[in-house]
């Protein structure tokens, strides 16, 4: 059965499984407490995103590629803790944003460089999906019934089978061109690919409101935080991807 939230972090079950779990002080989870976390994360992720930024363009660090190569996979390995052992999420969480901002730092400063001011651009679309996603499900524009938790969790689903199926095939020098590609199907492609991980913050909000009226633990205040920082820079890097397609067809 597919989960309702194609987010690994925020699930049903994430909250339900830790209804009875005490905390040393007993506080619940709350939607500002959550709001403030995540904001915590981004500041995180932005400080070490400009440290690596100014490493590859003010002291010309060729050591880039190796940055982004430690911030994917220590951000992989950081998220999969904080999202299995939910009580680590105030400690792994911190971490993940740590790594993947060097990740991020290092992606972005090398699609900066082939396509000037190319990087505010995908900030100001991720961050102004947001604040739209945010505003929509809040006045119930968008509402999250069950299908459409199972059409966007379905069309993820899909989306990271096709990366993966990408990635092994690259193995064998064989390559799927409509993914990468920068004509009209490929950039048809990319916008669906935008469009459903802009989806997924709607189910992030919802499971976040779930989890505060179910009163699930304090703690998971910083495991809802690390999923939507997930959702928040599979979003970033799918914009940044569109926007390169388009810029490159100028």
């Amino acid at each position: 059965m597919i989960s309702r939230t194609s987010n690994p972090a925020l699930n049903k079950k994430t909250f339900t499984s830790l209804r009875g779990v005490s905390t040393a002080d007993n506080q619940v989870m709350t939607i500002q407490g959550t709001v403030s976390k995540t904001g915590i994360l981004l500041f995180l992720a932005f400080i070490s995103a400009s440290w690596t930024w100014k490493q590859f363009f003010f002291f010309e660090n060729p050591a880039v590629s190796t940055y982004i190569t430690i911030g994917l996979i220590g951000g992989l390995i950081a998220a999969m803790v904080g999202i299995f052992r939910p009580q680590s999420a105030p400690i792994a969480a911190p971490i993940y944003a740590v790594f993947e901002g060097l990740f991020l730092g290092g992606i972005s400063s090398i699609f900066e460089m082939r396509f000037p001011g190319i990087v505010i651009q995908a900030v100001g679309l991720t961050f102004g999906t947001l604040l739209a996603l945010l505003f929509a499900y809040k006045s119930r524009i968008i509402k999250p019934t069950e299908n459409f938790k199972l059409g966007v969790a379905a069309a993820t689903g899909g989306i990271f089978f096709m990366y993966m199926a990408s990635f092994i095939l690259g193995f064998f020098g064989i390559a799927i061109p409509f993914i990468h590609g920068s004509g009209m199907f490929g950039i048809g492609i990319s916008a669906v690919i935008v469009v459903i991980a802009a989806l997924n913050l709607v189910l992030d909000f919802d499971f976040i409101e779930q989890g505060a009226e179910d009163g699930a633990p304090k703690f998971m205040e910083w495991r809802a935080a690390l999923g939507l920082m997930i959702t928040l820079v599979w979003l970033y890097i799918e914009i940044l991807h569109l926007l390169s397609k388009l810029r490159s067809r100028d």
